[in-house]
Order: C-alpha cells, then sequence, then structure tokens
C-alpha cells in the first residue's frame, strides 16, 4: 500500500449524557484537538469526511450540523452514515485517489437523545420482520445463543469478557463505564434478552472523535515537526447478508473475509503473533470471543479458551480492548473510529495509564455496521512504513 499515515488524533470523554455541548460544539472541540495533535492548521486540509446518521441526530442530512465545526468551508466534503471506521475507509480511498493530500474524519453521535429501540427496529426488513419488535439487544440475544449452542459456551464465558474491559476503563479517562466486577457480579446483573445480562451489554453514550489522515507527499513535510504518524499497512470491509436468516450466525464469514484480505496487503502470516495490540468492536461481550475467531485470533470455537488463557490481557501477549473497549462506552457511529483512535495512541506510547507494557510496533482495529456483525472493517496499523 502506498505510504499513508494517520497525524492527528483526537477524542471527548464519552458520557451518558452531554448535555452541555451540542453537536456542533462536540465537533469543534475534536476537530481543534485534532489539528493541534498534528501540528497542523485547518488550511492544510482539503478534504472532509463526516460520520453521522440521520436517524441518531434525529434530523435529515444530519452532517450539515457540524460542517462549520469541522472547518469544511470551501472544503471537499462527503459523509458516511455508518461507523467511524467506514468513513476513514472513505477517507483512505480519498488520499489514494491522488486527488487530496489530508482528510479530516469527524465522528458523532448523542445516545442520549435517541430512542435506541426505535432506531435500530429500523435495521430490519420492514414488512415480516421488523412488526417482530427486534431491535440491536434482541437480535444479538439471538446471535449469542447461536454461538453458545455452536460451540458450548457458556454465560460465565462471556461474563469474563465484560470483567476484563470494564476493569481495563478503570485506566483509560474516556470511558463511560469503567468498575471492578467479578463474574459472579455479571451474572447477578439485570436479564436484558437472555443470555445478555446488563453487564454484557454496551451502554448508551454520547461523544465525538477526529482523525487527519496524510499521504506520503504531506508526511514528509512534516518530518521533525510535532505529528507522530502512524502508517496505515492495511485495511479492507466485507459485508454479510442483510436478512439474519441468510446468515450464520455462530460465525462471521464477512469478517474473516475482512480479516484475510487485510493481513494479505499488511503482510501479516500469523495475526496472533504478528499483531501486539487489538481494539476491537464489542458492542456485547459474546461478540469479543466471535472476533477473535473471525481475525484469526484463535480457532473457530476457542474464543473463550483464547480469553482463559490470557493472551487478550493489559498485560498478555495480544491485549485486546486495553482501553475498556465499547463495553466501557458506545458512542454509535463513533465508537469504530475511536478503536483506530486508541491502536494508534498505543503505538505512539501516549496511551496514558493504560498504555500496555510491551512495545506495540503493529496494532489492529475494528469496527462493524448493522445489526450481528453485518459488515466489518479491518485496519492494521503500524510505527512504520
Amino acid at each position: 500500500m502506498e505510504k499513508t499515515a494517520i497525524i492527528g488524533v483526537a477524542q471527548n470523554k464519552q458520557l451518558r449524557n452531554n448535555a452541555k455541548q451540542t453537536f456542533a460544539e462536540m465537533v469543534y472541540g475534536v476537530t481543534c484537538h485534532a489539528l493541534e495533535d498534528a501540528g497542523v492548521e485547518i488550511k492544510d486540509i482539503d478534504n472532509v469526511i463526516t460520520v453521522s446518521n440521520d436517524f441518531w441526530d434525529g434530523r435529515t442530512i444530519s452532517s450539515m450540523a457540524v460542517q462549520d465545526a469541522s472547518g469544511a468551508y470551501q472544503k471537499n466534503v462527503s459523509t458516511v452514515e455508518g461507523d467511524g471506521t467506514f468513513g476513514a475507509y472513505y477517507a483512505l480511498s480519498r488520499i489514494l485517489s491522488g486527488s487530496y493530500k489530508n482528510t479530516l474524519v469527524v465522528a458523532h453521535s448523542k445516545g442520549s437523545e435517541s430512542d435506541t429501540n426505535l432506531i435500530t427496529n429500523g435495521m430490519f426488513e420492514p414488512i415480516f420482520t421488523r412488526p417482530l419488535g427486534l431491535d440491536n439487544i434482541t437480535s444479538a440475544a439471538l446471535q449469542a445463543q447461536t454461538y453458545m449452542h455452536a460451540f458450548g459456551i457458556t454465560e460465565e464465558d462471556l461474563a469474563l469478557v465484560s470483567v476484563k474491559n470494564h476493569g481495563n476503563a478503570l485506566k483509560n479517562p474516556n470511558a463511560q463505564i469503567a468498575k471492578k466486577i467479578t463474574v459472579a457480579d455479571v451474572m447477578a446483573s439485570r436479564r436484558l434478552a437472555d443470555p445478555l445480562k446488563l453487564y454484557d451489554v454496551s451502554p448508551i453514550s454520547d461523544g465525538a472523535a477526529a482523525m487527519i489522515i496524510s499521504g506520503d507527499e504531506f508526511n514528509k513535510k512534516l518530518k521533525g515537526g510535532k505529528a507522530k504518524p502512524v502508517y496505515i499497512k492495511g485495511t479492507s470491509f466485507y459485508s454479510d447478508a442483510y436478512d439474519l436468516g441468510l446468515r450464520d450466525l455462530a460465525r462471521s464469514r464477512a469478517l474473516k473475509a475482512a480479516a484475510e484480505k487485510t493481513y494479505q496487503i499488511a503482510g501479516i502470516k500469523n495475526p496472533a503473533k504478528d499483531i501486539n495490540l487489538a481494539e476491537i468492536y464489542d458492542a456485547f461481550t459474546y461478540m469479543e470471543l466471535m472476533w477473535y475467531e473471525g481475525l484469526g485470533f484463535c480457532g473457530e470455537g476457542k474464543g473463550a479458551e483464547f480469553l482463559k488463557s490470557g493472551a487478550t490481557q493489559m498485560n498478555g501477549s495480544l491485549p485486546v480492548n486495553a482501553s475498556g473497549g465499547v463495553l466501557s462506552a458506545h458512542t454509535v457511529v463513533t465508537a469504530g473510529l475511536i478503536r483506530m483512535i486508541e491502536a494508534a495512541l498505543q503505538i505512539r506510547g501516549d496511551a496514558g495509564e493504560h498504555q500496555v507494557q510491551k512495545k506495540v510496533n503493529t496494532a489492529l482495529a475494528h469496527g462493524i455496521n448493522g445489526p450481528c456483525g453485518q459488515a466489518h472493517c479491518v485496519w492494521v496499523l503500524g510505527a512504520s512504513a
């Protein structure tokens, strides 16, 4: 892949209800901080990608509410209405086209001002499926049951993910929910949709994030400057069938395909050994175990064993979600971009208290779109080109 790099990142603290800031104020804040982090000015940006969603924002053409705040005046601007990893993919495509040198990606959402159940019910086919009342939680419960039945996974296995990630969040000042809990605490938490309990489910959050992606020509100009470039080694995305009945919910062929293509581009031969850290989209506890398998960290149905081996702990051979992951804060459409930001910060050595002890030269970031992980976008980032 042609040399491209992430040169600036920013995120705000994710909150259950950020009543003090509008969408535009959140976006303006992270835009300014990303520019400062890169050591560049808004005049250096020639392309802006906004990541938002009309349903979550409660207005049509939701991107228009933040274009001034993201410095898009007299610049080329486009919108992605999916997860932030897909917005970054679009930004990278624009850089690789040769038409732009620097792209700013901004993502925002306020779950506090939305009806999550109603909005996510709208993901499903309108004639036969939507009237059943399926939403993000009940559809995830169906997938969790399918996965657990296929491979003998227990609720206690899922609970271990919650214990790990909520514990990791204690060291992340941007996390919304950070606490020391036990498997017993998870098992005793309120049931939402069997087998998922309160501590198995990511929270509703408000937040924003920004990232600047640059081509090699501009990166050379920054040499010796403030920016700490994190290089994009490879990325890819795939989507599975829209209808849940047309998919094998116990496995993710879309993630497997996206990961394999990304590894091919990045030169990754053995992901469990070649990757030093991963930030993956754990909207529900069972997903982290499934995504281990789809990413090739372990064999099919071996996600729980891989977790129990200790490999994914902060001091393990492959720390996963050292930030606390999506389980600790879930700002829709922003969450995947934050996974990329967290991976980049770990490579730079700038993750603060949740910086892992081992040297991170290569990191993976991952995002999803659609119900039950319909589409996946995988990134491999590196300390060098």
